[in-house]
């Protein structure tokens, strides 16, 4: 049993470092001939993003699946036949694209919660706390904050019977939209100065999702993962032209350290917490 599970997460560890190679071969090349900021390969607290990596790609999934097991099983017994055997009978292509934008916005509400609610912006504020950007950076989570944001997104996939773990297909979609967000995840923070033009407010870019991490510009804002047309829907867009941010960062303190940031969020609040940073201020970097 034990040589088992040890061969189990030996597996595990092995394709994780897979993922991570090809991952660096096609970022970090990119990150060089397109570089938006000026910054080594190996910059500042990237072993911080390499341990949460790691500890991301595995507690969440250990986490998760009790849960949206029990929402499946709970779903297809309380929503009603119709709208269940309706959706089920959808084109597979139209399940996808409709589980894509339903799993979408709920991840755009769970994200935003994560800015508007104190007790879990102390754990969203980790991600929040990074200098530089590049595409590692997107690993950077507490894992409270990466199963609260999945479970946003995943329930109503399976509430609606868009996705779920009780048929295949319906688990290849639940796969397909946390294996594309994820990819996604990493590009939008890549350190490259790449912009979509009039496409720009369909599909998110870095620029985009930088602006989400701007210290000193506008802020909560750019909440959708990859629909940026979700932050024009609810209020949120903020993607000026020829413009990017000068600064990245939070003015929360977080601790510097991986097992110090895994405990702090848990730790009594200070008398005066830092609110989620509020101030507007216009100081922008042209293309």
């Amino acid at each position: 049993m034990i040589g088992q599970h040890a061969y189990t997460v030996l597996i595990e560890l092995a394709r994780l470092c897979v993922w991570l190679l090809i991952l660096s071969v096609l970022f970090v090349p990119l990150e060089r001939l397109f570089s938006l900021n000026k910054q080594p390969v190996f910059r500042k607290a990237i072993a911080l993003d390499l341990g949460y990596y790691f500890l991301g790609s595995v507690v969440p999934a250990l986490v998760l699946s009790a849960p949206l097991g029990v929402v499946a099983w709970g779903a297809h017994r309380l929503m009603p036949g119709d709208v269940v055997a309706a959706i089920a009978n959808l084109p597979i292509w139209l399940r996808a694209a409709l589980a894509m934008v339903v799993g979408e916005t709920g991840f755009y509400w769970g994200h935003r919660w994560t800015h508007e609610i104190p007790l879990l912006w102390r754990f969203h504020a980790i991600h929040h706390s990074a200098t530089q950007l590049d595409f590692l950076v997107s690993s950077r989570a507490h894992p409270v904050d990466m199963v609260f944001t999945r479970l946003c997104g995943l329930i109503p996939l399976y509430v609606l019977g868009l996705a779920g773990p009780l048929g295949s297909s319906g688990s290849a979609i639940a796969v397909a939209v946390l294996l594309v967000g994820s990819v996604w995840g990493f590009f939008i923070h890549a350190n490259l100065r790449w912009r979509f033009g009039p496409l720009e407010w369909l599909i998110s870019s870095p620029a985009f999702h930088h602006w989400h991490h701007t210290l000193t510009g506008p802020v909560n804002h750019n909440y959708a993962p990859m629909l940026p047309w979700l932050d024009a829907v609810f209020g949120t867009l903020h993607l000026p032209r020829g413009q990017w941010p000068t600064q990245y960062g939070t003015d929360t303190p977080v601790a510097g350290s991986l097992a110090a940031q895994l405990v702090q969020p848990f730790a009594p609040p200070p008398e005066a917490p830092a609110a989620v940073p509020a101030t507007v201020r216009q100081d922008a970097r042209p293309v």
